[in-house]
């Protein structure tokens, strides 16, 4: 039987085929994808509210022209942060970087490391801080506030875990002795450097030459101090630290890379920390980090946790015997238990804080 439709048309009211939905025209996919392999070089600076400030730089990562800088957003096809400060970029666009401008970051370059956190020990979000730095600075004053091992432990932790190669500066000198200190990380062969106002820093800028180094402490410990004294000019917000509390002022509040005079090297400073969450790290990592234990480790009972209580530990089989210095275990040992009970004792102190 045949039917009439619309604009007079007629029809077999009998094939099904006439009442299929229209097919949607769309263009045939392709494997091809864009080659953005000719867009400028750029490294993100920093990163606010969606924007990126980035600096064109060349194939090794050195800044063209440290005045100019671009502010791009990021392509769609990124997805949901998928840069962070310290990113390599391809961005395209304009980028001039003159005022009212604006690029697109449509890629970011394999990453060769990511220093993560989380905000404490029971959070299961990890939260990535810079990519691609090759040295982490802990930053930590000798007095006022008191150093806190427990805080060094972690953010050690979090180093050997990125696979980033770590370094202890003790600032404030002048009014505490850095031996202590010295002492007890000694056996984990991490660099020391000691400061004090207007003291030489060459001591610093030798670790710091040729390296991207991220500075990383608590609030009130001389990182923005240390930064303004490395790089004239800067002039990053300084604060101070409260009498009664015993904490230091955020000053920093987002994390920013800088070159080093001369283009010698990059440092990022980072907003002062007050917990720095671990539970994005396993056991296994921290040991990865000391090869010299992890030999005997093999000889261990499954499932052995390489505490002081665990029966039959090789690694105290080869202290024992005289192949690993007793300081060495006990320092691997205070890196893997890094923090359950200094992270309780931070949660106590910000509630008598407040």
């Amino acid at each position: 039987m045949r039917m009439r439709g619309i604009a007079g048309r007629t029809f077999d009211a009998d094939d099904d085929r006439t009442f299929d939905r229209p097919k949607r025209r769309t263009r045939p996919r392709t494997k091809d994808r864009p080659d953005y392999s000719e867009l400028p070089l750029g490294r993100v600076i920093t990163v606010d509210r969606g924007r990126f400030r980035c600096a064109l730089t060349d194939e090794e990562g050195d800044a063209l022209d440290p005045l100019v800088m671009v502010t791009a957003t990021k392509a769609r096809q990124l997805g949901r942060k998928a840069a962070i400060v310290g990113d390599g970029v391809r961005l395209d666009g304009d980028v001039s970087g003159d005022e009212g401008t604006l690029a697109r970051i449509v890629e970011v370059q394999e990453r060769t490391s990511v220093l993560r956190r989380t905000a404490d020990d029971d959070d299961p979000w990890e939260r990535p801080i810079v990519a691609n730095a090759d040295q982490l600075m802990i930053v930590t004053a000798l007095a006022d506030p008191p150093p806190r091992v427990g805080m060094i432990d972690r953010i050690l932790v979090a180093a050997y875990e990125a696979g980033i190669s770590p370094i202890l500066c003790l600032t404030k000198s002048d009014l505490a002795s850095p031996d202590e200190l010295r002492a007890a990380y000694e056996p984990l062969d991490v660099p020391v450097v000691v400061t004090e106002p207007g003291a030489d820093l060459e001591p610093v800028r030798e670790l710091l030459d040729e390296h991207v180094t991220v500075l990383v402490g608590h609030s009130g410990v001389g990182k923005s101090t240390l930064v303004n004294a490395l790089i004239p000019g800067i002039d990053r917000a300084v604060g101070n630290v409260n009498d009664v509390t015993g904490r230091g002022r955020h000053t920093s509040t987002s994390a920013i890379a800088l070159q080093l005079p001369e283009g010698s090297g990059w440092v990022i400073d980072t907003p002062g920390v007050r917990s720095f969450g671990l539970s994005h790290v396993k056991p296994e990592t921290v040991l990865a980090a000391f090869p010299d234990l992890a030999q005997w480790a093999e000889d261990c009972p499954r499932a052995c946790q390489h505490r002081s209580t665990s029966p039959e530990c090789g690694l105290d089989a080869a202290v024992a015997r005289g192949d690993v210095p007793a300081s060495r275990l006990e320092s691997f040992r205070r890196m893997e238990n890094a923090g359950r009970e200094e992270w309780e004792r931070e949660k106590e102190r910000d509630r008598e804080a407040r």
